[in-house]
């Protein structure tokens, strides 16, 4: 019997593999070019490739197929709404992560410093996160749109190994950073063998990898495999989301790695989880409803509220985002479980309003410094808003977002989910999400009220002024904030269109 040769739909594929070439040439920049220019070629590599990356997708916005790689992935309107939302997020958040540096430099000049000691060639050394950078963003999109177990482990490693990397890059300047790398490591591997597991036992029970397929076998073999496959595979993707009882990383990551980075893991990693969990739930699982929206109910609800809880007892202002993560991948998690189009063009602009709302409120973090380097201990934010009221404003702003006051990006998206999940019939979820973002904008507007309505100690910080680059990553994310607050239809009505998943 002949075998024919692997089909595969270059034009398709392109974005996700311009970014994965950007990465591969970003490697032997680093092993070929002098450290003088190292820096600039990296940062230039890195925005083409992504640019271009970005005119592919809008070119192929029409296009669909189910087929695009051996049948493993599928391009579809959802997929590349997310790889767009991906791509943009990775934009913003390059810029901030090339001022990694600056930041250093400029804090070095205080005599004193930790950064100080830092030597012009420890600094140089730090441009293998571009690469990393890119072989994440690239893992990220296959994550989106993979449409069988393998494709979709696979795509988890990708994206996963350099963000346990990029986690760790502060540790010449803080012992956090290790502890964080070290605890994403060990918990994203428990998390890879986990969602291996339930895949076997998923292909156990359908004799395929393949989501349709996988689909098209519900009630027809023994469910009791299926429900374990999907528990064990749900583990390995809630750990990714942060989701409770699967958050224990979070916190310490979101606290130890280079602020910079925590922004990007914290606004892409989340788009490429929701992406592969959507798929995974609206196709694969689709027939088998029965089984899993029950147990995803409960944990979006108890997600909800520890989230919003445990972050008012924070006093260190990444923790507390951390923890405000959390909640969010509760409220995410309701999307998933309204199994609609509504739902999913809900969760879709839920995506790419908080990711932007993330990058910009972590960019402004990066900015509070003191002699010694970066402070996100809140009770040192007292009287900020004195100090620096501009600065004291954006981040008011993108906190109001997060708490989902009106005319923010987030009241928006927090409407357009709890309306998807009250129109099919998920009341529960639509309660405890309320009751639980009331809860979170106390802790929100506290932080607020020390800004501005306290006077500033002598202890307090004071406020690094940004480069060119950090401005622009800054300004674009508070702005697109901002304005899909007043004017959401620009993305809500394209993620209603766009609500749409082959299966």
């Amino acid at each position: 019997m002949m075998l024919s040769a692997p089909s595969f739909s270059y034009a398709l594929l392109s974005p996700m593999l311009i970014v994965l070439a950007a990465a591969v040439l970003g490697v032997l920049i680093e092993a070929f070019m002098g450290k003088t220019h190292r820096a600039a070629v990296q940062l230039t590599v890195s925005i083409g490739a992504l640019l271009l990356a970005l005119i592919q997708i809008w070119q192929i916005r029409d296009m669909s197929s189910t087929s695009a790689a051996v049948n493993s992935v599928t391009i579809d309107k959802a997929g590349i709404f997310l790889q767009f939302t991906i791509i943009v997020l990775a934009l913003v958040a390059v810029l901030l992560i090339a001022d990694q540096d600056n930041f250093v430099a400029r804090a070095s000049t205080i005599p004193g410093s930790v950064e100080e000691q830092i030597t012009t060639q420890q600094q140089v050394k730090q441009t293998e996160i571009f690469p990393l950078f890119l072989f994440a963003t690239a893992g990220m999109m296959l994550f989106t749109v993979s449409t069988d177990l393998i494709t979709l482990f696979v795509a988890l490693e990708v994206f996963s190994l350099p963000l346990y990397l990029l986690a760790g890059l502060s540790r010449r300047r803080r012992l956090l950073s290790q502890e964080a790398a070290l605890k994403y490591f060990l918990l994203g591997a428990y998390s890879s063998a986990f969602f291996l597991f339930g895949a076997a036992f998923i292909y156990g029970y359908s004799g395929s990898v393949s989501l349709v397929d996988i689909s098209a076998s519900a009630g027809s073999a023994n469910d009791i495999f299926l429900y374990i496959g999907i528990i064990f595979m749900s583990v390995g993707l809630l750990f990714k989301i942060s989701a409770v009882p699967f958050h224990s990383w979070t916190p310490d990551v979101y606290q130890g790695a280079p602020t910079p980075i925590t922004g990007f893991m914290a606004a892409c990693t989340k788009v490429a989880a929701f992406g592969a969990i959507l798929r995974l739930f609206y196709v694969g699982f689709a027939e088998s409803q029965t089984l899993w929206q029950p147990v995803i109910t409960v944990i979006a609800v108890i997600t909800m509220v520890f989230g919003s809880v445990v972050a008012i007892a924070q006093r260190d202002v990444k923790r507390m985002l951390a923890y405000s993560s959390i909640a969010h991948a509760g409220f995410l998690l309701s999307g998933v479980v309204a199994l609609s189009k509504e739902g999913l063009a809900a969760s879709l602009f839920y995506l790419f309003a908080y990711g932007f709302t993330t990058i910009a409120a972590f960019g402004i973090i990066s900015l509070v410094r003191d002699s010694t380097g970066e402070v996100s201990d809140l009770n040192r934010w007292v009287g900020l808003g004195k100090k620096s009221p501009l600065v004291a404003s954006v981040f008011s702003l993108l906190l109001l977002s997060f708490a989902g006051i009106p005319l923010t990006s987030g009241f928006i998206g927090k409407f357009a989910i709890f309306s998807a999940a009250y129109q099919s019939g998920n009341t529960l979820l639509v309660v405890v999400g309320v009751l639980a973002s009331a809860i979170a904008a106390f802790f929100y507007v506290r932080v607020i009220i020390m800004m501005f309505f306290n006077d500033p100690d002598n202890d307090s910080v004071s406020v690094v002024i940004p480069s060119i680059k950090s401005r622009i990553s800054i300004t674009i994310a508070t702005l697109i904030t901002f304005v899909l607050g007043i004017f959401p239809s620009i993305i809500l009505n394209t993620a209603n269109n766009f609500a749409n998943l082959i299966k």
